[in-house]
């Protein structure tokens, strides 16, 4: 018998497909998934005025790089701005290890939140490591489990972490749930 927590890749993909069994790209530039965080994709990230507009304090890249996977900002784009950078060279592949990322990336978006700030957290389409490093920050400093913190993000944007990336969430959840860390939901 498995417990409430254990929840599989297959039953997150459930959470992202509709009821055909397909997933969907993100039908806007971003979308604010929980209050002050706004994921979104390389468009919005790159255009200095529209996060102006928005209101953006602190940038989350989780595709930093230079390669065609990436988007190639850094703190120097965005220095005459005033807005916080934080990048993580993220690639969207299934054997990509994004765990060693969860913790400094949901650090990040803890402490902009904190100063009352409001964060954009990217990569190219706002669509699999974007939304899987804001899934991790719900579960750690939110106490969701993944399928309350997939369902949250899901219900504001359409997403499709990789399987990969899935896999390293639940095993998140796993270690949160025997440290004591998850709420019951």
């Amino acid at each position: 018998m498995t417990d409430d927590y254990e929840v599989s890749v297959q039953q997150l993909n459930d959470l992202l497909t509709d009821e055909n069994g397909d997933f969907h790209m993100p039908s806007k530039n971003f979308n604010e998934v929980y209050p002050r965080i706004l994921l979104g994709n390389q468009s919005v990230a790159t255009n200095i005025n529209r996060l102006q507009q928005l209101g953006v304090t602190h940038i989350l890249n989780a595709a930093e790089g230079v390669s065609d996977m990436h988007v190639n900002t850094g703190a120097e784009f965005y220095s005459s701005t005033g807005m916080i950078y934080h990048g993580v060279p993220a690639f969207d592949t299934d054997h990509f290890d994004l765990s060693v990322y969860f913790e400094e990336a949901s650090k990040f978006i803890q402490t902009a939140l904190t100063m009352k700030g409001k964060v954009y957290v990217h990569c190219q389409k706002g669509y699999s490591r974007s939304a899987a490093l804001v899934i991790a920050y719900l579960m750690l400093y939110h106490r969701m489990n993944v399928h309350t913190a997939v369902a949250t993000v899901r219900e504001r944007r359409e997403i499709g972490p990789n399987d990969g990336f899935l896999r390293q969430l639940c095993q998140l959840n796993n270690r949160l749930k025997c440290e004591g860390r998850l709420c019951e939901q």
